[in-house]
């Protein structure tokens, strides 16, 4: 009877694998061969439960026959080393000010420690990762972001300086096309590299990610974070937006504050040639694969010029 029961159960379990399986087919038809860029950061970063979710996450899409390219932050972990060595952090509008012994710190963080942090995950769950920065093969060309500060009794703006803070001025694509081609899984820390200076530049990864799914001409650009996506006025989840939708979320404040460079970051995308632009729940285990295999309106906020109007909604319509 033990037995019985024991293969029973295991049929059961096997029975579900295969639906899911079937299930997943159209949407690994859809994406095979195609660029997605996914931005790494947030408690996805910090959780071991949920690293490991994401690593196997990215080694499946890859087995599939997807090409996933993975940009990564790593705020949190900047901050705490700063604070162990007695450096000050300074921010303006949001943006760490990074002198030259920040910029040190910054870059032993996101390309030393949580670069190879995730590499190495990405490979024990049987990936083959490869390690970038902006800098490795001038991959990303930065120049220096201008800063201003305006009160109502200036006449001229004010320029603050914040140091090796850089926008993107260009990416190289032939190193990630090469990767793409091959087994292996960019892992890319947001660091460029100065158009003459060779100067190290800090960038919000969320830029690079986006500015990386434009050029490569990524059918999904995808953004985790540490909510549930977009929210309207009563605190429903956003699922299906066009950008002209957005634009009106902006104008009437519905979207403010810290998302609104995530949602510039992702109409940016969607307006220069990326399909969709997806934000989605970072602390949902195995977010990603849920929004690529599946059509979960709870996983996040899709972005699309595509979309009807009839695909705006929220989890909460049934």
């Amino acid at each position: 009877m033990h037995n019985g029961d024991t293969m029973t159960l295991n049929r059961d379990s096997a029975m579900n694998v295969a639906n899911v399986l079937t299930e997943a087919l159209p949407y690994i038809q859809r994406f095979v061969g195609k660029t997605l860029v996914i931005k790494y950061g947030g408690n996805a970063m910090i959780d071991d439960d949920l690293k490991n979710s994401f690593a196997r996450d990215i080694v499946l899409m890859k087995t599939v026959g997807i090409n996933p390219v993975v940009v990564h932050g790593g705020g949190p972990q900047i901050g705490d080393l700063l604070n162990k060595l007695n450096i000050e952090s300074r921010f303006v509008n949001g943006m760490r000010v990074t002198d030259n012994a920040t910029m040190d710190v910054v870059e032993m963080v996101l390309g030393g420690l949580v670069n190879k942090d995730i590499v190495g995950l990405i490979n024990k769950n049987g990936g083959k990762a490869v390690g970038l920065t902006g800098k490795d093969g001038q991959l990303i060309k930065a120049r220096k972001l201008k800063v201003t500060h305006k009160t109502p009794e200036m006449t001229v703006p004010e320029i603050i300086d914040i140091g090796h803070v850089g926008e993107v001025s260009s990416v190289d694509t032939e190193l990630l096309t090469l990767l793409g081609k091959s087994d292996f899984i960019p892992v890319i820390a947001p660091i460029g590299v100065g158009q003459n200076s060779g100067r190290s530049y800090n960038i919000n990864a969320d830029l690079v990610a986006g500015k990386i799914a434009e050029v490569l001409g990524a059918e999904k650009l995808i953004l985790l974070t540490n909510i549930e996506g977009l929210l309207d006025k009563q605190g429903n989840l956003l699922t299906g937006l066009s950008s002209a939708q957005v634009d009106a979320l902006i104008e009437d404040g519905t979207i403010h504050g810290g998302m609104l460079p995530k949602i510039g970051c992702a109409l940016s995308a969607i307006n220069n040639g990326v399909a969709s632009a997806h934000i989605i729940d970072g602390r949902v285990p195995h977010a990603t694969l849920l929004e690529i295999f599946s059509d979960d309106a709870g996983v996040g906020t899709l972005i699309s010029n595509t979309l009807p109007n009839a695909a705006i909604g929220s989890n909460c319509d049934e």
